[in-house]
């Protein structure tokens, strides 16, 4: 007779793909627990059906582990929720073992006892082999489970913690002590309640399930117990050598029962929330908060909410301030409250509102401070920039940032639509430079022109980095037509950029202009096509009528005199070349 193959993941996810039948546990009369697909309508997955087939075909201990570990919170027939509801007190055990966060490798895990065993065999539900379930037959089972999540945690190669999380997320709660916080509004002398509690186990939905600390002095009562009391405590007593609130409660007992609490108590509280964690302590808040803390007052401001009368360098933009709670606007007798608190709480509009009293009085006057310079000199289109992108202008810029979580700077709406064309420019009304172009640009290089026609209003810089081949002579060229034509209308007479390319590619570009834009008038500032007198003789009289100027990079550094005439533009190609400020 041939050997029978092994079953694998792969061929057992297929034979429960295709049957997608029920699935049942079977204790052997060896005690070997198993399961096995059944003809029952099935609440199982598929793929639940063939990882915990293949589980138990790993062993028992296996199959219970994943059981236990894997399916908490899954809808079960009610056998199998029988056999997860021992594997999950196993699991629930293995979380309350001390410093699970570091281990690799853990002690034996200690079964009930042979009276509770004996009290949970009586309960199970009919379930084929249930005649053969025993005390004795539970605590073998119990010593599987302790062997196969030793071979599993060595696969791993985790710490026993992420072991568990990874298995499911609600393990990392378990065994852990709570400090939790509510609000208690009737009570006016002391707002909040306090209670320590720690996580017992989950429930078949994957809650877990809090009790009192106090319970722990109790239930861990012995010396048999008192290793998990003192792995249960251990996080508490890390914490209190930092925070000294809680260093005096445990000495006084006090975190062993509810507390009630004043708003200068919670706020103790919440400026340790980052000690607790760290020493292992699960913080929770009321419900209501978001993020697990209480709402902010924001300094708000608004900056380019009206186009400007003018544009680029000399725009000046609106600017208004608020404090707003939540997204509404407090008025001065709530801002007056806010900044009338001490101890860090404050109850505005029906809830709960954290104060830092210092930084937000430092914020508003650093806004404040601008609001009155915008109001009497106006902000630049780089200085709402610079607001909205979160950093201060001038004497009022937070070196350290420690108001950027108590402010906000949003862009008005002339100011978002302008930032909206410039990360969009093709979603905007093109730039046509006419038939003064002698080419047809294609559909990047309209976008092209027309973002650098948007950024040359602005009197920002701007770097086109299209790959070569694609074209950026023609679309400078371009834009170079367009402000042509912009300063004809205007009536303003013709303002000369200068151009500053290698000197190998000074005759490409002037070859190129003649060919795409003959109405502009190019020259080339350089030895090779123009005396050095009449280079360093240029100056605004000397190229009246000129539309572009081209020179190289030496020449520029040889004849300070070019840096010192007002260009239209300043267009460098091959800009690799300028490697700082100074270059």
């Amino acid at each position: 007779m041939g050997a029978t193959a092994k079953p694998t993941a792969r061929t057992i996810a297929e034979s429960a793909a295709q049957l997608a039948h029920g699935l049942v546990p079977v204790l052997r009369p060896s005690g070997r627990l198993d399961v096995q697909l059944s003809g029952d309508a099935s609440v199982l997955a598929p793929a639940q059906v063939a990882r915990l087939q293949y589980s138990f075909a790993r062993g028992s201990g296996h199959g219970l582990v994943a059981l236990g570990a894997d399916e908490v919170g899954s809808a079960l027939p009610p056998a199998l929720a029988y056999w997860r509801q021992l594997a999950a007190r196993f699991i629930a055990c293995v979380c309350a073992l001390p410093d699970i966060a570091e281990r690799t490798a853990k002690p034996a895990v200690p079964s009930p006892s042979l009276i509770e065993l004996a009290a949970i065999a009586d309960a199970a539900p009919p379930m084929p082999g249930a005649e053969y379930l025993s005390a004795d037959v539970l605590a073998a089972l119990w010593l599987a489970m302790d062997s196969a999540i030793d071979a599993e945690l060595a696969e791993a190669r985790l710490p026993l913690q992420e072991f568990l999380k990874q298995r499911n997320p609600a393990w990392n709660l378990v065994g852990r002590v709570n400090f939790n916080l509510a609000e208690n509004r009737k009570d006016e002398e002391a707002p909040f309640a306090f209670l320590a509690t720690y996580t017992t186990r989950l429930s078949a939905a994957a809650k877990a399930q809090h009790v009192a600390l106090g319970k722990a002095l109790l239930e861990y009562a012995g010396a048999d117990n008192r290793e998990r009391l003192l792995s249960l405590l251990t996080p508490v007593q890390r914490a209190a050598e930092t925070c000294t609130w809680l260093k005096a409660m445990v000495a006084a007992g006090e975190i062993y029962q509810p507390m009630r609490w004043s708003p200068t108590q919670a706020m103790q509280l919440l400026r340790d929330v980052p000690a607790l964690e760290s020493a292992g302590v699960i913080v929770r808040m009321p419900s209501s908060w978001r993020m697990n803390r209480p709402a902010r007052p924001q300094v708000k401001s608004t900056v380019g909410g009206k186009a400007p009368s003018q544009l680029g360098l000399d725009a000046m933009l609106d600017f208004n301030l608020a404090v707003t709670l939540d997204g509404d606007t407090l008025t001065a007798a709530e801002i007056t409250k806010l900044l009338a608190q001490t101890d860090g709480l404050a109850f505005i509009r029906g809830q709960w509102v954290e104060v830092d009293r210092e930084r937000l009085s430092r914020t508003l006057e650093q806004f404040k401070a601008i609001e009155s310079r915008a109001a009497s000199e106006g902000l630049s289109f780089a200085e709402a920039m610079r607001l909205v992108a979160g950093a201060g202008i001038g004497n009022e810029a937070d070196g350290d940032g420690r108001t950027a979580d108590w402010s906000q700077t949003v862009a008005g709406p002339w100011l978002a639509d302008t930032l909206a064309a410039l990360r969009r420019p093709e979603a905007a009304a093109q730039t046509d430079p006419g038939a003064a172009l002698k080419a047809t640009l294609r559909p990047y290089q309209q976008s092209g022109v027309h973002w650098l026609h948007l950024l040359d209003k602005l009197r920002l810089g701007a770097c086109l980095a299209d790959d070569m081949g694609l074209g950026k002579t023609i679309q400078v060229i371009a834009l170079l037509l367009v402000l042509k034509r912009e300063h004809a209308a205007a009536a303003r007479g013709r303002t000369a950029s200068l151009l500053v390319a290698p000197a190998s590619l000074l005759g490409n570009w002037a070859a190129e202009v003649a060919r795409f834009a003959p109405d502009l008038r190019a020259v080339i500032a350089h030895p090779s096509a123009m005396p050095s007198e009449d280079i360093k003789a240029l100056d605004v009289s000397g190229i009246t009528g000129v539309d572009l100027v081209i020179t190289s990079y030496g020449t520029l550094q040889r004849t300070p005199s070019l840096a010192r005439i007002p260009w239209r533009l300043a267009i460098l190609d091959e800009a690799q070349t300028i490697k700082n400020a100074a270059a």
